[in-house]
């Protein structure tokens, strides 16, 4: 694709989506609540196109049209768990929301560490979040790295996609904190929703149509109709894919922390039920994607270079794929920007603040403000060692973040729970999710994300057992 292009629909882009950050300002923003959460203002619509734009990343048409690519239809699968474990939010949502109105919580470990009296057990889980989703941010990056080189044809490099996607993110953290995010987010999930489609359905147009489409899949490349296909979906992979990833919208704070800003349940229902309509067609779309990519490029050097490829062929309006593109570098913006600002908030709150002995709000947010470059530059660095595929490295970041699940269970629905069961379960069961990552260890077969949760949820249950259960806050919660 013609780089003129691309940079013209780049700096579009960006003009466009900072007018709407600078215009989503509204007032001065002295507090942890205002900058992070938006004042707990969002309305149900905003929030909804917000929570999709934030989830459904560079990890969709980059990631999980490479899986595609890669793995076959067990990539649908995948997604479908993870679709199905949206459900938490059903179980959760309206819990969290109470407690952060209640209560004043702006991160999901301050409402863990309140709920079991505990500091040290609210710090725990921050620093373990921020341990495993830097690389998750680097995802991101990395996604947007991939897709600018493969478009341009190398004309623009890995690095400098990377810098670009790192410099927006950083803007749109600043400009106004996350009611910027949501705005932008907003209108970049308008944008990937409605170009995606129309793509998909303009390259299975020009591979024939639906039914052409699928009966050359059939001839030339059956095994990706079929589990577990070419055999990279055996049960035990496909197990270790998926259980991180059924939890991510309560393990993930940049995920579950945004069930604390609606205005009302009513538009916390309302984000629920709009991202799980954006969640059906984007997925579908992103499976058909990677389809389209193993007819046209079956020989691709790495899967996550699925997507470029395809925008940059001839079955596509050099526009169009523009939009597209842009698109997709929105999405990796918006999740990059979200977690700055999440990890950032849960560093000033839950380990800064919660170790003074007077937390003022006012230098808690300066606090979190000088700690969003620095994981802006964390996750570069780590970008740039440009590992795995894409999804692969997404579900890696969650399997470590599933170590927190037992003890957000524990909130509301055990008040036998302790801070001692949250510390250690969150910290011995990350630093064995780790060891097994580093090391590419699979005991029994089994992958990181199943031993992580499995041991969390044993250390969990028997230290709480053994010690002593606070039971002031633990009634409060159970009555949520």
């Amino acid at each position: 694709m013609n780089t003129t292009i691309v940079t013209w629909g780049i700096a579009i882009y960006i003009i466009l989506a900072l007018a709407v950050a600078f215009m989503s300002r509204r007032g001065k923003q002295t507090d942890m609540s205002g900058f992070f959460l938006g004042g707990r203002k969002m309305n149900g619509i905003l929030s909804a196109l917000s929570y999709s734009a934030t989830t459904y990343s560079a990890f969709m048409l980059v990631g999980l049209a490479g899986l595609t690519y890669q793995g076959g239809v067990g990539a649908l699968g995948f997604e479908i768990v993870y679709f199905t474990g949206v459900t938490l939010v059903a179980l959760f949502g309206r819990r969290y929301w109470l407690a952060g109105k209640k209560f004043g919580y702006v991160t999901p470990s301050e409402m863990v560490g309140d709920r079991y009296e505990s500091k040290a057990a609210a710090a725990a889980i921050a620093l373990v979040s921020c341990l495993f989703l830097i690389p998750y941010c680097a995802v991101q990056l990395a996604g947007v790295g991939y897709l600018l080189q493969g478009i341009t044809n190398n004309a623009i490099p890995f690095t400098t996609g990377v810098i670009i996607a790192t410099v927006l993110a950083l803007l749109f953290s600043y400009t106004a904190g996350i009611r910027s995010v949501v705005w932008t987010d907003s209108l970049q999930a308008v944008i990937m929703i409605i170009t995606s489609t129309i793509v998909v359905l303009l390259l299975i147009h020009g591979l024939g149509g639906f039914g052409q489409f699928f009966d050359t899949l059939k001839t030339n490349h059956p095994e990706s109709l079929s589990v577990p296909g070419n055999g990279y979906f055996d049960f035990l992979t496909f197990l270790g894919l998926t259980l991180p990833w059924f939890f991510f919208s309560l393990s993930n704070p940049q995920v579950s922390q945004r069930m604390f800003m609606p205005s009302s349940l009513k538009g916390l229902r309302q984000m629920l039920i709009g991202f799980l309509l954006f969640g059906f067609i984007y997925t579908f779309v992103s499976v058909l994607w990677g389809f389209s990519a193993l007819q046209m490029f079956p020989d691709l050097s790495t899967a996550d270079l699925a997507t470029p490829k395809l925008l940059s062929s001839d079955l596509i309006p050099p526009i169009l794929g523009v939009i597209v593109m842009v698109g997709i570098l929105a999405a990796a913006v918006s999740t990059i920007d979200s977690i700055m600002l999440t990890l950032s908030s849960m560093f000033a709150r839950d380990v800064y603040g919660n170790f003074k002995k007077q937390p003022n709000e006012y230098k808690q947010l300066q606090v979190g403000k000088i700690v969003i470059p620095i994981i802006a530059v964390l996750a570069f660095a780590f970008a740039e060692l440009k590992l795995d595929l894409i999804a692969v490295l997404s579900v890696a970041a969650s399997s470590g973040l599933i170590v927190v699940v037992p003890s957000f269970f524990g909130t509301f629905f055990w008040k036998r729970g302790t801070a001692a069961g949250v510390i250690s379960s969150v910290s011995l069961g990350a630093l064995i999710v780790l060891v097994l990552e580093f090391t590419g260890t699979k005991p029994l077969g089994l992958g990181a994300g199943i031993w992580g949760l499995l041991i969390s949820t044993i250390l969990f249950i028997s230290v709480s057992l053994m010690t002593k259960a606070p039971k002031q806050k633990a009634t409060a919660f159970k009555n949520l």
